[in-house]
């Protein structure tokens, strides 16, 4: 305690020090700018963890059981996260999270009962609390305390992660959530939060049909006129068909968000169509929609379509294939889908083999021509997992294939080891402000030009392919 007060008062100091006004952070240069922003990071990140420990307290004061003499009834308020909201004038969401935060961190044991012994009586209720609350969850409350993990940080981990059931223990759900905050140090909430997902379902392989099924059984769409005329509508999909749903509109619209521009001169007059149009992409997505929906209606019932079909693809491995049992995943989505989904797709669409050695590479299938082949950019779909560089999340419907070594500048070999997908706008940055890839067996590396970094430090590019990583781990394993 006495060392996050301390750690809060110089990271006060140092935000203060910034000056009081806009035009104050304007006269700073790029150094100056990021430390500034790294130094409000910090403050808020000291500034939130008592925000939990209060929100914490609030609900503790508000119990279920105090009933109508909790803190929160006494206020005239239904919930902590109500009185929180009303007082933070935040979002509801946001209540809820220092809640959730704070009671994790009051279960931590005090110092005081640690150096207790187990038959003292006090220290004795507390442990047995902390039992029943969850207690591999106190390390993610010590890691908020220490400073390794954000509030948001820690949210991630508790909710992807999930609770103690049948199939996963709390010892598994200890070790997970230490394996997480140590890699907080290079992945933000968002990460955090798909990698414990993946570490759940992965100590929870036999849940992922159910889960599937709950997801899919909580689809809808809805649609309305309005006063106006106008229809409005929403909808909520499961992973398959929302990645169905979104590679089809990027199909469409890929010209215009950053979309491969090395393609075949027919291809290249569509997208200069497209990007010459005067409607918005909106309403291009929404003509589209319209159409395809038209297209469907209109259609013979004996006619086979599927000519050109969005690339949705089902990953999985060959153990999976020939044990039959297990789960794939959807390219470009972090959920893992059920065999019996993996056997529909294999159905329609067939198989398309892709080795890796134990580096995490492509087995290489290069050829001498300048641009890669359908199949080779398959395999580096499979690979990367969409654009690799640092902090992007485009998938690879939206990514081109870069040459690690110029084509032409560097007679560069069309191979995939010699590969990455990247998109557009990374593309066009590394070419256009000369920063430079390399690769050691399966690892990738970004070198940043001098006027980014002068010390052009290594920058690691990694892979968005958790499937291809549990592979790996696998093999290593045995």
């Amino acid at each position: 305690m006495e060392d996050l007060a301390l750690a809060l008062r110089a990271s006060a100091d140092a935000v203060a020090c910034l000056g009081a006004s806009a035009a104050d952070i304007a006269a700073i240069d790029d150094s100056a700018l990021l430390r500034a922003q790294a130094e409000i990071s910090a403050h808020r990140r000291h500034l939130d963890t008592y925000a939990a420990w209060v929100a914490g307290e609030i609900a503790r004061r508000s119990r279920y059981e105090l009933g109508y003499s909790g803190l929160a009834q006494r206020k005239g308020f239904v919930s902590p996260e109500a009185l929180i909201q009303s007082v933070s004038k935040t979002t509801r969401a946001d209540a809820g999270k220092f809640v959730q935060v704070g009671t994790l961190m009051a279960m931590v044991p005090s110092d005081e009962a640690l150096r207790q012994t187990p038959e003292d009586a006090d220290a004795e209720a507390e442990l047995a609390t902390i039992g029943s609350m969850g207690a591999w969850q106190t390390s993610i409350a010590d890691g908020v305390t220490s400073g390794d993990l954000s509030v948001d940080a820690a949210e991630s981990i508790r909710k992807g992660l999930g609770m103690v059931d049948d199939a996963v223990t709390p010892t598994q759900l200890r070790a997970a959530s230490e394996l997480l905050i140590g890699e907080a140090k290079t992945l933000d909430a968002d990460q955090l939060f798909r990698r414990a997902r993946a570490l759940r379902d992965d100590l929870d392989a036999d849940g992922i049909a159910r889960r599937e099924k709950e997801r899919r059984d909580a689809r809808y769409l809805k649609i309305w006129q309005q006063d106006d005329g106008m229809y409005r509508g929403s909808f909520l999909l499961d992973p398959e068909s929302g990645r169905f749903l979104a590679s089809t509109i990027d199909q469409v619209l890929s010209p215009r968000r950053g979309g491969p521009r090395f393609v075949d001169r027919a291809a290249q007059a569509d997208a200069e169509s497209l990007l010459n149009d005067a409607r918005s992409s909106d309403q291009i997505a929404a003509d589209a929609l319209i159409d395809i929906v038209r297209l469907a209606v209109d259609a013979d019932p004996g006619t086979i379509f599927g000519q050109r079909r969005p690339a949705v693809r089902v990953i999985v491995t060959e153990e999976t294939m020939h044990v039959r049992s297990g789960y794939g995943r959807i390219e470009g989505h972090p959920d893992p889908v059920s065999f019996e989904t993996v056997e529909r797709y294999l159905c329609d669409t067939g198989v398309v083999p892709i080795k890796f050695d134990d580096d995490g590479q492509c087995v290489n299938v290069g050829r001498v021509q300048r641009l890669f082949t359908e199949r080779q950019r398959t395999g580096m779909a499979v690979r990367d997992g969409g654009c690799r560089f640092p902090g992007c999340d485009r998938p690879p419907s939206w990514c081109e294939a870069h040459h690690i070594d110029q084509w032409q500048r560097d007679n560069g070999k069309t191979n995939v080891a010699d590969g990455v997908l990247l998109c557009r706008r990374h593309h066009l940055l590394l070419h256009n402000n000369h920063w430079q890839i390399s690769r050691t067996g399966g690892a990738y590396w970004l070198r940043p030009p001098r006027s980014i970094d002068p010390a052009q430090e290594l920058l690691p590019m990694p892979r968005r392919s958790p499937l291809l990583d549990e592979l790996l781990e696998r093999n290593r394993a045995s």
